[in-house]
């Protein structure tokens, strides 16, 4: 019976990797993630009556995105983090008309984004643990470049500003190995401020307001 109950323990066993891991008041990571982003389009009261195109709409652009992470130990759930990181987007605005072809405005550009995040910890299971993650993020236009195809003049293009803000929130899962952690995290990311200059051109007409919105996958390596 002995033999018996010492086999049935080794099968049983697990090792806990990273053991005293949340000892430490500060990790350090890098980040790669997926943003899949669009604008929300909020129609002016000149859409209807002074807009030629019958629907305007922002289809969902796939980017990259690459940080680096800081995070804070506070309490034995909560931390306080932060992942700035460097982004490379491409938002479009998609105009259609009744009898000629659709006219895109496209605007590729590099942001640099810095968040500052609670993060809530559910408790370690051996080599995993949950978690969930809210907050704000500043975002900076460092360079834009402006296609202005279907428009035919540059006084046709949609501006918008260099700068964003956004709330954050999301879930993301981890996975301690022997000299890691890995998490793979799902993000939400909405705007909280107008993002379209005043403008008298042909393409803001229908556009009372654009504001961002994100859905990001991240791979977070501690």
């Amino acid at each position: 019976m002995f033999s018996q109950e010492v086999k049935a323990q080794g099968q049983g066993y697990v090792r806990r990797h990273l053991e005293y891991y949340d000892d430490k008041p500060i990790h350090y990571g890098i980040l790669f993630a997926m943003p899949f982003t669009s604008y929300n389009i909020r129609h002016s009261d000149a859409f209807v009556p002074g807009d030629s195109a019958y629907l305007i709409q922002s289809p969902m652009k796939t980017a990259f995105r690459m940080g680096f992470i800081l995070n804070a130990y506070l309490s034995e759930r909560f931390d306080i983090r932060t992942t700035p990181s460097v982004s490379l987007y491409e938002r479009q605005i998609k105009y259609s008309y009744p009898n000629s072809p659709d006219k895109i405005d496209k605007r590729e550009s590099t942001w640099l984004e810095i968040p500052l995040l609670i993060k809530y910890k559910s408790k370690r299971r051996v080599n995993t643990r949950m978690y969930m993650i809210a907050g704000v993020t500043l975002g900076l236009e460092t360079n834009v470049k402006k296609s202005t195809a279907g428009t035919g003049s540059a006084g046709g293009r949609l501006d918008t500003q260099t700068s964003d803000f956004t709330f954050d929130c999301g879930v993301g899962y981890e996975r301690f190995f022997e000299f890691f952690k890995f998490a793979p995290e799902l993000r939400f990311s909405t705007g909280l401020k107008n993002v379209l200059n005043p403008s008298k051109n042909s393409s803001a007409v229908g556009i009372g307001k654009l504001t961002t919105h994100t859905v990001t996958l991240y791979l977070n390596f501690e």
